[in-house]
């Protein structure tokens, strides 16, 4: 029905549907009104031909003319999700202007705005809303169920058109109670829902009522889009760097690619500047990073680095990608950086490969280089070969007439700068064919391959073992078979009380490959594999193929599995496993001593949840012939909640080992060490919100510290505090380093981490949740960042991690 222009006074008018598009002449106290509050500001009473009816109610209702209708005490106006309550409401229909006064409130779904005033001329949508306070809830894009509020209070909001706002004097905080911790304010924000964009000026953030941060002028985003603008400092300690201090500028180029500028203060070594540049198509994708330090203070050089990676899709099965790193000098990383891993790495990659994948085979073409930075002990690491280039093919036909055809095919130019290194092509060709029989309960497979391999060398000032063959062109043709097969038995049975399924699954492996003398062949990129169980199972001693080892024996090992009946998953798994011997070891690498052992060291592992909340992994490795334990390591992880994990781990590796490292004492004579490290790291509340986090890994073989952390954490419910203090060894992750003498002192390095982040807005400090993660199994955070939308990064661990 349509309501008559002018009417007499009507108590309690309860619900008057509006369902029809009044007349020309008609008074319609609500003539398909639109009030756009979208996006922060949700819309509401949006009218059309066909809209959805709007009910109204009163407990008066008057027209005082023909333009003029009033709507008095309890006014309630409801469309779909949308209510407006007020104690008045005047409506003029020529104007198309609405008025509602005393205790207004907009309400939709999660968002509410109220105040004493609102007016809105409803077909341009403008209009203000006097001293509105509003709460702002929308979903998380990153965390489907999970959702982003905020809260404020502003002076005045006047609407400006369609999804264009202006706050004066408005406060903003994710923070739910009446009297926030933090909030951000501003004399005056821009909101532009258009673009999806928000614009302030005289901003200030407030912790505890105290100003901690001032930006004259900037941008930011609104729904979770990036905004160019600057990002909030980090601040870090470092004894290496002093103070430090970087200011991001992000550049919001395109949807689709962007900048970051970081200038970075370092208080002992300079001003550094940093960049990176990203960029997301639907075929190619990338990062170009570059960090540059003019006249550092402590060394007085020039000093640099730079990481490209890029990726490419060429269609038709063909792909690229290049990964390009480098550093003005050996010392960089360690010097100007607070990270663990960035500290100790020693070889920078420098490559770039074609792949083209046609299904059943496919090829790759790579050139690839390292940059080798040497070791701050002074011992000299060799630069690895250069593959200048590398050509591959792979095929693969797992049904061929009942059996499986493999084919590996290589071709590499090896070259390398030292001049007591041989340099040449290897050609490698390793047609394989299997006979796989399998039924439910156990399996056979027979295979046999022929592994063929041709050298063309330049030996330059390399040196040959005494009797080896000077011939600068080999030829190598190894025939290798093997047989694998296994048996599983089932049974049902309990583990902890859940239903569960165990097997036992013995399983022996044969392997036959011939002598043949390679002791004139060069070492390329051939090591010793780790002996472990993958490796007893493997075809070859070594990772390379400049040596193939042979082989005449026979491996055995026995699994039992504890699987969920219910779900499927793995629960626990031990296994026992041996090699033996059928023959004396001939081929082995340079300065090798060759096993005359007639059988393999004992290998035993398990792994799974043992109690309730509480995880084991350990293995070890003990030596029969000698009655001596080799190496083991053992892990303990107790876990009962999120935010709550207790770990212990011990690695030990005999002196004697095979594996052991070693070194050049202060005597000139060859030593070895192994290990003797104790970690254990923790997570755990330690009441009223707060969180302790700790770490402390100690070599108790060489009696020094590998690396200490200590912190807190306070979760506040909207605002989280991090202070974490982090020390490590230099070239802490290579404790049993080949030739370096672990007598020598030891330099460490410290870094102390400060962060307030405040939950939905953005934080403050240099973030140290990713060296927590690193370094405690388990850990948890306590709060849940806002990701990336477009390249899928935490934005709250960029700046820390890029360093």
């Amino acid at each position: 029905m349509a309501p008559a222009p002018a009417v007499a006074p009507a108590e309690s008018a309860k619900f008057a549907p509006l369902t029809e598009a009044p007349s020309a002449s008609e008074a319609d106290p609500f003539p398909a009104p639109k009030l756009p509050i979208s996006g922060m500001f949700p819309s509401f009473l949006t009218g059309a031909d066909g809209r959805p009816p709007v009910f109204f109610s009163a407990d008066k209702i008057t027209g005082r003319s023909e333009n003029e209708t009033v709507a008095e005490g309890a006014v309630e106006v409801r469309k779909q999700d949308v209510t407006l309550t007020a104690d008045k409401l005047t409506y003029w229909q020529l104007e198309d202007e609405a008025e509602a006064e005393g205790h207004v409130k907009i309400v939709r779904g999660g968002d509410t705005i109220s105040g004493p005033k609102a007016r809105m001329k409803l077909s341009e949508t403008v209009g203000w809303f006097e001293q509105p306070d509003y709460t702002i809830k929308r979903e998380n894009r990153q965390r489907r169920g999970a959702s982003i509020s905020g809260s404020g209070h502003a002076e005045r909001i006047d609407f400006e058109g369609e999804n264009q706002y202006r706050l004066t004097n408005a406060t903003y905080s994710s923070c739910e109670a009446p009297d926030p911790d933090w909030y951000f304010k501003a004399s005056e924000m821009k909101l532009d829902y258009d673009r999806e964009e928000g614009e302030a000026r005289g901003a200030r953030l407030y912790f505890k009522d105290v100003p901690i941060f001032y930006l004259p002028y900037g941008g930011f985003p609104l729904n979770n889009n990036r905004k160019s603008g600057f990002l909030p400092p980090t601040v870090g300690l470092n004894n290496r760097t002093g103070l430090d201090l970087t200011i991001p500028y992000y550049w919001n180029i395109a949807p689709n690619y962007d900048a970051t500028i970081s200038p970075r203060v370092l208080t002992r070594r300079g001003l550094q500047l940093n960049g990176e540049f990203r960029y997301l198509f639907p075929d190619a994708a990338g990062t170009v990073r570059g960090e540059i330090l003019p006249n550092d203070r402590v060394t007085g050089d020039t000093r640099s680095a730079y990481a490209v990676r890029h990726w490419q899709n060429f269609g038709h099965g063909l792909t690229g990608g290049l990964d390009l790193n480098g550093a003005s000098d050996d010392q960089y990383f360690s010097d100007l950086s607070t990270r663990l891993a960035i500290t100790s790495q020693t070889y920078l990659l420098r490559q770039g490969v074609l792949n083209y994948n046609a299904g059943w085979w496919n090829a790759q073409a790579l050139v690839q280089r390292y940059q080798t930075l040497q070791d701050v002990t002074g011992a000299r690491i060799a630069e690895p070969y250069r593959r200048l280039p590398q050509l591959t093919l792979n095929a693969l036909k797992p049904d061929l007439y009942g059996m499986q055809f493999d084919l590996k095919g290589d071709y590499v130019n090896f070259r390398n700068p030292d001049q007591n290194l041989a340099e040449g092509q290897r050609l490698l060709v390793y047609p394989q064919l299997s006979f796989p029989y399998q039924t439910a309960s156990f399996y056979v497979t027979p295979k046999l391959g022929v592994h063929w391999t041709h050298y063309n060398l330049d030996r330059r000032n390399s040196v040959l073992p005494s009797g080896a063959d000077p011939n600068d062109s080999i030829t190598r043709t190894l025939p290798i078979f093997s047989v694998d097969s296994g048996v599983v038995f089932e049974r049902d049975t309990t583990w902890f009380d859940r239903s569960a399924l165990q097997t036992l699954e013995p399983r022996l492996y044969y392997l036959r490959v011939p002598e043949r003398r390679q002791d004139n062949i060069p070492v390329f990129d051939t090591a010793a594999l780790d002996f472990n169980f993958a490796q007893i199972f493997s075809e070859n001693l070594y990772s390379g193929p400049d040596r193939i080892a042979d082989a005449n024996q026979l491996t055995a090992a026995l699994t039992t599995r504890y699987i969920d009946s219910a779900s499927g998953t793995e629960m626990l798994r031990a296994a026992l496993g041996q090699r033996y011997y059928f023959r004396d070891q001939a081929v082995g690498l340079p300065n090798q001593v060759l096993r005359t052992e007639k059988s393999a060291d004992l290998l035993a592992a398990v792994t799974g949840q043992i109690l309730p909340k509480t995880w084991l992994d350990a293995a070890i490795q003990y030596n029969p012939r000698d009655s001596r334990t080799e190496r083991y390591n053992v892990g303990i992880r107790y876990q009962p909640a999120h935010a709550k994990v207790l770990n212990f781990s011990y690695r030990f590796l005999n002196d004697q080992a095979p594996t052991a490292g070693q070194f050049i004492g202060t005597d000139g004579t060859l030593q070895s060490i192994g290990l003797r490290d104790l970690d254990i790291s923790a997570q755990w509340p330690l009441g009223g919100r707060w969180y302790g986090v700790g770490r402390y890994n100690y070599s108790l073989r060489q009696s020094r510290l590998i690396e200490a952390i200590g912190g807190v954490e306070y979760d506040a419910g909207c605002w989280v505090l991090r202070a974490v203090a982090q020390r490590f060894a230099a070239g802490a992750q290579g404790v049993a380093q080949v030739g370096v003498d672990p007598t020598r002192p030891t330099s460490y390095t410290s870094a102390f981490f400060v962060q307030l982040e405040f939950n939905g807005f953005s934080s403050i400090g240099t973030n140290p949740t990713d060296l927590l993660r690193r370094s405690i199994g388990g850990y948890g955070r306590i709060n849940q960042p806002v990701g990336d939308p477009v390249f899928g990064t935490d934005p709250a661990t960029t700046s820390s991690s890029s360093r």
